[in-house]
């Protein structure tokens, strides 16, 4: 009984209100109704008497229909076949009038006239005129219209007839809309039985003040008990998304490194996706199976006529003893838009916009980019990279892989390898490749080189070296998350974002 006694002093107000209305079964709904107290002021109550096992909640779901935007509509001035059939209930009238006397837009005309011939109840011509069988209708509600005075409704007491109702008007726009409703069962354990039967007081102070203190008014007051053991809700403080979390860090290495950041739209032209990259106008990359193409608007604008006519010298004839790739460059197909699937787009936007007295200078870029791929657990058609340019008259391979080293470094990863590769922008191409630990495997990262002249000279006007690389951070996230498809990357489980871990390096 002891027991019994302290577990009652413990108990905060709003569940001194609550328990007394719990049965052997009620929901948290009726509960609300019983006690007039807010929602929320139940649910935490309720949280707290189950903490202290008093006892059970039962969470289940139904999924209920509920009247839309347009049904709401309807209810008021009648379904528009409904609406249709009045008219005629006058005589006969051409579509136009049946339009004006009914006010019914030309959407509700169509679908009326449709509804209506379907179940032979009006013969078209000049003029439209009811059936027997619609004259029939002018005094029998539709099952529809039976079906919206009822709602709201549980999907699963629906009888066939309202079944075929439901289905029908749900095709239909904004008459009906269902809903997952969520309740609580509450149901009382042994402990909560017992306490039922001990009446519970209401004079417990909650709080010592410090006017209590000073005048001794805590005198011959029943405070109530407080258990310091007990268990509390978890609170879940503001976060990032872990994905945003990540790319934070991969910015504030590149920014100590000294780069500046290049931003830029996820929409741009060929010109700059490919020309630009001194990327043949015939090249697979840039068929619809690899590449989205905006529908609207098809094509953007090539405002620097110089560059244009420069990068058109560059593919056709070749520069700086390049013999380009031969073949007649065309203006138009350069003006399509794309979403960009690399953020070297980027790097060639900045090189073109730089002077000489912005020499030397280092750009980066962390960015999402875009491919026309099947989704499936290893692959998607959006995902995160970072791009990194470094134009400087000083700069060789060997500073490029020193760069790439220190990046990887930072990342975590010991053990760095770069492989000889093919990237048809860059010279001295390379893939770099990290050593995972735990795998005890390589995992190729990104690719890497030194942009050829035929990328430079157009955009920057002269010959400088131009460091470059591309990175995919995909496999960096979901390996130090522990993820394994890649479509939680950029799922909302809220679940899963509270409760991952942070980002640490």
């Amino acid at each position: 009984m002891k027991d019994i006694e302290k577990l009652i002093q413990s108990l905060h107000p709003l569940e001194r209100k609550v328990l007394p209305i719990l049965e052997d079964s009620i929901d948290s709904s009726s509960i609300v109704k019983k006690s007039d107290l807010q929602e929320i002021e139940v649910l935490r109550a309720l949280q707290w008497l189950q903490n202290k096992d008093i006892i059970l909640v039962k969470r289940n779901e139904r999924e209920v229909i509920k009247i839309d935007t347009n049904g709401k509509k309807y209810l008021k001035k009648g379904l528009p076949e409904r609406r249709f059939l009045n008219v005629l209930r006058e005589g006969s009238f051409s579509l136009e009038d049946i339009k004006d006397k009914g006010d019914l837009d030309q959407n509700e005309t169509s679908i009326s006239l449709g509804i209506l011939k379907r179940s032979n109840s009006i013969t078209l011509g000049k003029q439209i005129k009811l059936t027997n069988n619609g004259k029939k209708l002018l005094n029998k509600e539709f099952a529809e219209e039976l079906l919206l005075k009822k709602l709201p409704i549980d999907i699963k007491k629906l009888s066939e007839q309202e079944k075929s109702a439901f289905e029908f008007l749900l095709k239909r726009k904004e008459i009906l809309k269902t809903e997952i409703e969520k309740t609580r069962l509450v149901t009382l354990t042994q402990l909560g039985l017992k306490l039922k039967d001990v009446k519970i007081k209401d004079d417990l102070v909650e709080t010592l003040t410090h006017e209590m203190l000073l005048r001794g008014g805590w005198k011959g007051k029943n405070f109530r008990r407080y258990d310091l053991k007990s268990e509390v809700p978890r609170v879940n403080y503001g976060r990032k998304h872990f994905v945003n979390d990540a790319i934070s860090y991969i910015k504030r290495i590149w920014l100590d490194l000294g780069f500046k950041e290049m931003t830029g739209s996820f929409v741009q032209t060929g010109f700059w996706n490919f020309d630009s990259l001194f990327t043949p106008q015939d090249h697979p990359a840039r068929e619809m199976h690899d590449t989205f193409y905006i529908k609207d608007p098809i094509k953007g604008k090539l405002s620097n006529k110089k560059i244009v006519n420069n990068v058109k010298q560059a593919h056709e004839k070749g520069i700086n003893g390049s013999k380009g790739w031969g073949y007649s460059w065309k203006e138009e197909e350069s003006k399509r838009n794309v979403l960009r699937t690399h953020t070297t787009c980027l790097s060639a936007k900045t090189i073109a916009s730089l002077k000489s007295k912005d020499l030397p200078a280092k750009f980066f870029s962390v960015g999402k980019v875009f491919r026309n791929e099947t989704v499936d657990w290893k692959h998607s058609f959006e995902f995160e990279q970072t791009e990194g340019i470094v134009i400087d008259e000083d700069v060789n391979f060997r500073h490029l892989l020193g760069y790439l080293k220190e990046f990887f470094n930072k990342m975590g990863f010991d053990k760095i390898r770069f492989r000889p590769a093919f990237f048809p922008y860059v010279s001295c191409s390379c893939e770099i490749e990290v050593y995972h630990p735990l795998k005890k495997q390589w995992i190729e990262l990104g690719g890497s080189g030194i942009l050829r002249p035929e990328v430079v000279v157009p955009l920057l006007g002269r010959d400088v070296p131009v460091l470059a690389w591309g990175l995919g951070l995909g496999r960096i996230i979901m390996d130090y998350y522990k993820i394994h498809d890649l479509r939680d990357l950029y799922g909302n489980d809220l679940k899963k974002i509270r409760e991952i871990k942070s980002w640490m390096r």
